[in-house]
């Protein structure tokens, strides 16, 4: 067992994933209110790294234990897949992530009050629940459904909460924005393993769509953010969010992509390209609305 074995199963490179709705949230909350919960703010960010972290962690366990990870992978390594890690060990990783992502919630509902405790409770199952469980989301067409709630909704929606102590209609949007980019991201993983969600008997949203649809779901998936931008600037007149178009070049040119490349190793670019879009996207939003 080495540190990059640990780095394969944990997937850094898509933590700003579940960070960057949080950073959202709490530009809402300031724009809208200039209120600002910095502690919590901080809570949040490590909380959602860690239910991130525990997530893919528990799924690089689970897609092996269930045949996901053969040799026919296109996709990155897996770190059990590969034999680096054995399944058991990275099963008890993911739980001591999932534990320390509720001690961190223990201070947010002290702050946010029960509404933040059922959604920290709901993110931990759902985590688990992803690739773990007799009906695990991820072999679903629902996962994301699950992304856009957890990773835009629930994590942008909660972090203003916890500024300001209630909702308003302005997360909800930036949320639905942020939560579409991230969809995105997964689907450009489960359009890229069709062949291998097939075979192992996965249901995705992909599968289900068929490649032709799936590249329309991808351009609305990665469009409506932008399209979302004026009802923001509406709700939020003393926030800026034009520089957020700056993404939208590279938004169009991984649409042009995703419909023209055939599906392969090609789609791993594709995918972290996909994530930087969110982040670039997510960063200039939050930028704009504080500043």
């Amino acid at each position: 067992m080495n540190l990059s074995s640990w780095i394969t199963a944990a997937r850094p490179r898509t933590l700003s994933l579940s960070m960057t709705p949080v950073a959202v949230g709490a530009a809402v909350a300031w724009a809208a209110e200039k209120k600002v919960h910095w502690w919590a703010i901080a809570a949040a960010i490590v909380a959602s790294a860690l239910i991130q972290l525990g997530t893919n962690l528990h799924n690089d366990a689970a897609d092996s234990t269930r045949g996901g990870d053969g040799p026919d992978r296109i996709g990155p390594p897996r770190a059990t897949g590969s034999g680096l890690l054995s399944a058991a060990v990275v099963n008890r990783s993911a739980i001591i992530c999932f534990a320390l992502a509720g001690i961190m919630g223990l201070y947010l509902a002290f702050v946010g009050g029960w509404p933040i405790l059922v959604l920290g409770v709901m993110s931990i199952v759902s985590g688990w629940g992803y690739t773990g469980g007799p009906f695990p989301i991820a072999y679903t067409p629902f996962a994301e459904l699950f992304v856009v709630a957890f990773f835009g909704l629930g994590a942008v929606g909660g972090t203003y909460l916890l500024c300001t102590g209630h909702l308003t209609s302005a997360a909800v949007v930036a949320g639905a924005a942020v939560g579409s980019l991230t969809a995105a991201v997964l689907l450009v993983n489960n359009h890229r393993d069709i062949q291998v969600d097939t075979r192992v008997g996965r249901k995705t949203l992909a599968i289900v769509a068929g490649p032709r649809i799936t590249i329309w779901i991808y351009a609305g998936l990665t469009l409506l953010p932008f399209a979302l931008l004026p009802l923001i600037a509406r709700t939020l007149p003393h926030g800026h969010v034009w520089t957020t178009f700056i993404a939208l070049p590279l938004a169009g040119a991984l649409i042009y992509r995703f419909a023209h490349e055939p599906r392969g190793p090609i789609f791993n670019r594709i995918l972290v390209q996909t994530v930087q879009l969110q982040f670039l996207f997510s960063i200039m939003l939050a930028l704009g609305l504080m500043l």
